[in-house]
């Protein structure tokens, strides 16, 4: 009887073991063929943007739509931008980038100065460089943008084009206001005017090449110098003055942060 009662025991071992063998190896079939499914599932998915058939096309935005809005994003922008440069060496490229992105923002009317002159002794190279620039910058959104440089006394198309550009010297600071004053006293001498009638908006009219010029609104100062070195000593009561150490390597982000400073100044107009 006790043999009988073990042969029974290991029977029923026996039929454990193969139990526990045969769950394992279904639950590792299963396991495998469910990988597969999730797998083939998952090439499924991706196979149509794999072969370039994606809902929804990534492509990044041209960098001009950026300059656009952070342009309507300030709470003022300046009217008129003036880039006074008072370092010894001067760089053509980066005044040139400094201009298309002021276009690219929505500035109508930009000035550039350089105290001895240089810019405007070489103002076909500079020209030549905005251009070029334009071109780099905006590619073939460039010709959205229309561009005028203005030479002395030339101002016929200031109103009508989106941005005005014009490249200043020291002639035109103190050395016009010495004409003007020459102007007004060969005009009394001649009989053609009397002392009485010369005021302040008389020597404005005469001061004023282009009435269609409104006066600089803001000025990016570059250099170490503080000091304006005769920029349009006339124009600029109620400019704003903002200071960068230099025009050298200058990029967009100097120029959006100082557009901001400006934004959030409180211009009190001597109140």
């Amino acid at each position: 009887m006790a043999l009988l009662y073990e042969l029974v025991w290991r029977l029923l071992h026996c039929l454990l073991q193969l139990q526990r063998a045969a769950a394992a190896w279904f639950r590792g079939r299963v396991w495998r063929r469910g990988g597969r499914l999730w797998r083939r599932a998952g090439a499924a998915l991706l196979l149509p943007e794999t072969l370039g058939f994606s809902s929804q096309k990534k492509t990044a935005k041209p960098r001009r739509y950026r300059w656009v809005a952070d342009g309507k994003a300030l709470e003022k922008l300046p009217l008129h931008l003036g880039l006074l440069v008072v370092e010894e060496e001067q760089q053509y490229t980066d005044i040139a980038n400094l201009v298309v992105w002021c276009m690219a923002v929505g500035i109508s009317y930009v000035s550039v100065y350089d105290h001895e002159g240089v810019f405007r002794r070489n103002n076909s190279r500079l020209m030549e460089e905005i251009l070029k620039q334009q071109q780099e910058l905006l590619g073939s959104e460039s010709c959205k943008y229309s561009l005028e440089f203005l030479n002395n006394g030339t101002d016929q198309h200031a109103l009508t084009c989106p941005t005005v550009v014009k490249v200043l010297s020291p002639d035109d600071g103190k050395l016009s206001i010495v004409r003007a004053a020459q102007q007004l006293c060969k005009a009394v001498e001649q009989k053609q005017r009397t002392s009485k009638d010369i005021n302040v908006t008389v020597l404005d009219s005469l001061l004023r090449e282009s009435k269609n010029i409104p006066d600089p609104d803001l000025v990016l100062k570059f250099g170490p110098v503080d000091s304006t070195l005769g920029f349009l000593p006339w124009h600029i009561r109620l400019t704003e003055f903002i200071s960068l150490p230099s025009h050298k390597d200058v990029s967009y982000e100097d120029l959006l942060s100082a557009l901001r400073c400006y934004a959030t100044c409180e211009q009190r107009l001597g109140k």
